[in-house]
């Protein structure tokens, strides 16, 4: 189903996706909530894809946004230096790399988390002088061609667009269920005769969102990690979706005792909603030559005001951390509640924080549960390589009534579809 506005023929192109699941005009939106033109309110568990963890229109987010405009400050910049940008740098550093120990350079790539993935993909071959790229089942790293092409997900995977020769697809953690997958991983990738060259890089998402919400283990992302180093490639971590708090710490990779040697950020680094991508790089892999990957909108300001003020309010603040752990023991218990109240609906629940997984019995019920939520005042994705999977993102820091509303639309939905 699809709404037209104002019962005027549709002039936006045919690729539009979310408007036909979610078949209404949005008008306003506050935290947690969308609202549309008619006055309707809905729960939002989509968050903008992951680009909205703080919820719609923080008001000090929205605040410092207005401060800037009425300073005339400046609005796009290429990559000159700005107030605005070492205010961010500064941030960043002061309160999210140097307190972790983390050591990286930062490149603005451009406005979405495939830019970071194609400068990534491409610095790590000129690092190593190296062709090929080790990605992983059910992945999922966007959809410019590079991209693409690093992505297994089977409802992204278009031929006629990909360019495969360099990629070769492994097995993410537990996707095979053989007993010792990490020893068949080694032996691929370290056997004469396998078939498989030294790469120039692994890029992995330790959370697979789109991929059906498939969260690694330690053991398995310690083990590739470490198999990339012996191979001499460079370990890429794409935390577009699973970064900026998402999974209960600023970065998934967090949760492993791991350090990448590049970090792909997106989504909700700006805090707001406003286009940004940015690539953390070890300072021994910055070989860039000057201007040798570049774009036009890599230097969006308004992105750079609210996310320093993101990364101020809420991550200097450690009774923010503790909040975020105490939410995600919340919906800890809240999906543990569901799946004993559903044994023969849910197939299984995977969790990290606050995303999670609720797989059912197959995409049609999926859908169902999914429409169901939407008449009802919840909006919520789906995903996995079947569509059989509902993922939960709500704004992380929702408050503990409107994730426990949430959950409760969600159960409705589920005992609605069962047979």
């Amino acid at each position: 189903m699809d709404v037209l506005y104002n019962n005027e023929p549709a002039q936006e192109s045919n690729v539009r996706s979310y408007s036909r699941v979610f078949p209404a005009v949005f008008s306003r939106a506050q935290g947690a909530v969308l609202c549309d033109e008619a006055g309707n309110e809905w729960l939002d568990f989509l968050s903008g894809a992951g680009a909205l963890n703080y919820g719609h229109n923080h008001p000090t987010l929205k605040a410092a946004l207005l401060r800037y405009i009425e300073q005339d400050g400046v609005v796009s910049s290429l990559d000159l230096h700005t107030s605005a940008k070492h205010d961010f740098l500064a941030a960043l550093g002061d309160i999210v790399l140097k307190p972790r120990g983390l050591d990286y350079r930062c490149q603005f790539c451009g406005p979405t988390g495939t830019n970071t993935v194609e400068a990534a993909i491409k610095l790590a071959r000129k690092a190593t002088g190296r062709k090929g790229v080790i990605s992983f089942s059910n992945s999922f790293h966007g959809m410019s061609t590079g991209a693409m092409s690093a992505s297994a997900s089977f409802r992204r995977r278009k031929e006629q667009y990909l360019n495969p020769d360099w990629v070769t697809f492994l097995p993410f953690d537990g996707f095979t269920g053989m007993d010792d997958e990490l020893s068949f991983v080694r032996a691929m990738l370290t056997s004469q005769g396998s078939g498989i060259n030294a790469p120039a890089a692994f890029i992995v998402e330790l959370v697979q969102g789109e991929g059906g919400v498939n969260i690694a283990s330690t053991r398995w992302v310690q083990e590739i990690r470490r198999l990339a180093k012996e191979l001499g490639a460079v370990f890429i971590v794409d935390e577009i979706q699973s970064g900026c708090g998402r999974t209960g710490r600023f970065f998934s990779f967090e949760h492993h005792d791991i350090v990448p040697d590049l970090v792909c950020v997106s989504k909700s680094i700006s805090g707001l909603g406003l286009p940004m991508g940015l690539l953390l790089i070890n300072p021994e892999l910055d070989v860039w030559a000057p201007g040798e990957h570049n774009g036009t909108f890599r230097g969006f300001n308004y992105a750079f005001v609210t996310a320093a003020e993101a990364l101020r309010h809420f991550w200097a603040d450690p009774s923010f951390v503790d909040t975020l752990a105490a939410r995600g023991k919340q919906l800890d218990g809240l999906l543990k509640t569901l799946k004993q109240a559903f044994p023969q609906s849910i197939a299984s629940v995977s969790h990290m924080g606050m995303i999670a997984g609720v797989r059912l019995a197959g995409s049609a019920v999926a859908s169902t549960v999914q429409q169901h939520c939407f008449d009802n005042g919840l909006i919520v994705e789906t995903c996995g390589p079947d569509g059989a999977t509902l993922k939960l993102m709500p704004p992380i820091n929702i408050g503990e009534p409107e994730l426990e509303q949430g959950l409760s639309i969600l159960h409705a939905g589920i005992t609605a579809s069962a047979p």
